[in-house]
């Protein structure tokens, strides 16, 4: 599901910059500990050969996600790791120095799923309802259950309840990196458009944030990379929100007035569809044109002043409409998670229940979109696995 079934792997740099959530310092030094470089060198080492693009992803050079996965577990095999499919992890207790794993026995994914949910209106986690059919002892446990993305997957925020009852503090969780929802008119006339944006977070009138990157305008809203970096920041904002798009994301009212200006003296001929085109594509510049009143054949200098200002307010911040997310079910990551705090950075190690490590995304980080989350993934992975093999 990640990369377009591609599998974005990594990014050419990362840093902790394009992380949110608990401490940068904290996100820094768990990078530094296996950082991109040692990435790339650990999947050529298990015979993937990643290609290098021009966004700064890599990815498989076969373009499919199958052959990391099969990398994966061909490593895991090969360092004797015992994988229990169908073993789900209900209960975990503290047992004298070490811990003991309470096991429901499942004959299917389709099993897995809703089984710890936020109580509504409490603060605290649900422990799965299922009792143990049996229990396994262990010295040391690295907890890596993820969050509640794509649910279907058995996310089921069940890593969230093991670790509150061990003592954890879990930041409250939001879908992150997830499509914007929006009945926006714009979403049916503009349908399958890709253009690049800058989208700004309005909060009370007071921007909030801003994301840029490509967008996709969809039936159902707005996706691609500069939606779904925005969503995070939108489900976290209090109060009245709403969220603007340049769609011409290097240029101001004043600038695009002033090309206005320039064209009306030296090209009196040209229309405003043609002069548009420079910056959106035509299906855009007659959706735009029609909601400020202007006549896209119309020549520039025949635009009154004010259908004017109403267009190039449009293109440089218009209103999407967004009335929210499409939550969890098309989330590639989660916001939130365990408090950072609570672990010490340079082991993983739980700093209220010694013994267990977390790693992934149970933590409070989640990265923005192209491959910083599994980045995230295997730094804290290796510190967490490492750590607790000592």
């Amino acid at each position: 599901m990640s990369g377009g079934t591609r599998c974005n792997v990594t990014h050419r740099e990362v840093t902790e910059r394009d992380y949110w959530g608990g401490s940068r310092p904290f996100v820094r030094r768990v990078l530094r500990a296996f950082p991109p470089e040692q990435t790339l060198d650990w999947f050529r080492a298990l015979g993937v050969e990643l290609k290098l693009e021009e966004t700064g992803k890599y990815f498989p050079v076969t373009d499919d996600a199958q052959t990391v996965l099969e990398a994966l577990l061909g490593a895991a095999r090969v360092a004797g790791v015992e994988i229990q499919s169908g073993a789900r992890v209900v209960r975990l207790e503290r047992s004298g120095d070490g811990y003991r794993l309470g096991i429901q026995t499942v004959k299917s994914a389709a099993v897995f799923g809703g089984g710890a949910v936020a109580r509504q209106g409490e603060e605290h986690w649900q422990l799965p309802a299922a009792e143990p059919d049996r229990w396994l002892e262990a010295d040391r446990v690295v907890l890596a259950s993820g969050g509640l993305s794509f649910p279907r997957t058995g996310s089921d925020g069940a890593g969230y309840a093991l670790a509150e009852a061990l003592g954890h503090t879990i930041e409250p969780p939001v879908p992150a990196l997830t499509p914007l929802a929006s009945d926006d008119a714009l979403c049916l006339a503009a349908q399958g458009l890709t253009l690049e944006v800058e989208l700004s977070l309005w909060v009370h009138g007071r921007r909030l944030e801003k994301t840029r990157g490509s967008m996709v305008i969809a039936h159902f809203g707005f996706s691609g990379p500069a939606a779904l970096d925005l969503s995070r920041h939108l489900l976290r904002a209090a109060g009245e929100r709403r969220v603007t798009a340049n769609f011409a994301p290097e240029e101001t009212a004043e600038s695009l007035t002033k090309s206005w200006m320039e064209a009306t003296m030296n090209a009196p001929e040209r229309t405003a569809r043609r002069h548009l085109a420079r910056w959106l594509p035509e299906r855009l510049v007659e959706r735009l044109c029609e909601e400020a009143g202007v006549d896209a054949s119309a020549r520039v200098g025949q635009v009154p002043r004010e259908r004017r200002a109403a267009l190039v307010e449009r293109v440089v911040a218009r209103d999407l409409g967004v009335m929210g997310t499409l939550g969890y079910e098309k989330a590639e990551v989660t916001a939130g998670g365990v408090r950072l705090s609570e672990v010490d950075p340079s082991t993983l190690e739980s700093r209220v229940a010694p013994g267990l490590f977390l790693c992934g995304e149970i933590l409070d980080v989640e990265g923005r979109l192209g491959g910083f989350n599994f980045q995230w993934s295997w730094s804290s992975g290796t510190v967490a696995g490492k750590s607790a093999a000592r």
